[in-house]
């Protein structure tokens, strides 16, 4: 067991979320950046898809009861184990009666703990995330608070994926170091693909998309991402059927202000959709705070495709990276 020591409304129980449960109209859920998830989940010998803890309310402390192999990754934080300070994207193995303190991050907004043997809450639809406003998964449906108590599962995890208990290791793809480093100019870069209602807008709508900046608001959240730069003005009104959308999507309300769903956004929408944001950049998205200006890059679908097989071969590589680091710690 490990005990939560502070509170945390948006600070909750995810996994990969509930892909399969989205033609019943529940959100997919699950973590927003499911690559620092992922990585966590391979320092401590687990499956890229088990629970962790999703932390976006700083800070967060945990106190375990029996030694377990923990990994934090996501956004460059000071984490610490007892006054032990831990590098960005480092697991280790914190003893029993130890507190994780994880602090406000320097770069980014959500950081991820991964537990050995996972966090073995209930599973609704097939996940372990916490969904909050439909109130199910996660605990009892709702963030964590002080004095939380979350089950671990047995950490049966392949001893070449499990260091020794004197140590530990840290990991992080030049990929996210690049990212973290680029966050201090406050303007990131999204390649998208265009959307179905892309040629309902301006052409003049267009290029203001990919030329201009759009930053994020304080009142975005899991749902969506609430975005503030020059109006994008279409051809001619028009009233469309609701369908379906997923992570990524870019839709235009007629304040003519984009607004990008999440994680936690819904499954239909009735907006223009100018745009969907690469499903391998979703994971920069979750990492944006309140201020970050964002600017967009159209790519053709197969560029889109190559960049995906691109992040599957960098989290190979760390597979094996993790499983010889791991052999000689």
């Amino acid at each position: 067991m490990i005990e939560v020591m502070s509170n945390g409304a948006l600070n909750l129980v995810v996994d990969k979320g509930r892909e399969a449960a989205v033609p019943l109209g529940v959100s997919v859920g699950g973590a927003m950046d499911t690559l620092a998830l992922g990585i966590a989940n391979l320092m401590v010998g687990n499956a890229e898809d088990c629970a962790g803890i999703e932390v976006a309310i700083y800070p967060f402390k945990l106190k375990f009861e029996q030694d377990r192999l923990v990994a934090v990754t996501g956004a460059f934080t000071k984490a610490l184990v007892g006054n032990k300070r831990l590098p960005p994207y480092w697991s280790q193995w914190v003893r029993a009666g130890e507190v994780l303190t994880i602090e406000p991050p320097q770069f980014g907004a959500r950081s991820y703990v991964a537990v050995a043997g996972g966090i073995d809450t209930p599973q609704v639809l097939g996940s372990r995330s916490t969904d909050i406003r439909a109130g199910f998964g996660g605990v009892d449906g709702r963030g964590l608070k002080r004095g939380d108590k979350l089950a671990i599962g047995d950490a049966q995890v392949s001893a070449r994926r499990k260091p020794q208990r004197a140590g530990g290791f840290g990991v992080a793809p030049r990929v996210i170091t690049d990212y973290f480093a680029s966050l201090s100019s406050n303007v990131i870069e999204l390649r998208c693909v265009p959307a179905a209602e892309v040629e309902l807008f301006q052409a003049s709508a267009l290029d203001i998309f990919t030329s201009t900046e759009y930053a994020i608001q304080p009142e975005s959240n899991r749902m969506g991402y609430r975005l503030r730069g020059q109006s994008l003005e279409l051809k001619a009104p028009v009233e469309l059927l609701s369908y379906g959308v997923v992570p990524g999507t870019v839709q235009v309300p007629p304040s003519g202000q984009p607004i990008i769903q999440l994680a936690d956004g819904n499954t239909c929408g009735g907006y223009p959709k100018i745009a969907n944001v690469i499903e391998s950049d979703l994971w920069r998205l979750a990492q944006a705070r309140a201020g970050v200006c964002l600017r967009f890059k159209f790519l053709a679908l197969d560029d889109a495709v190559a960049a995906l097989s691109e992040q599957s071969r960098v989290m190979n590589q760390l597979k094996n990276s993790i499983e010889l680091i791991s052999v000689r710690v």
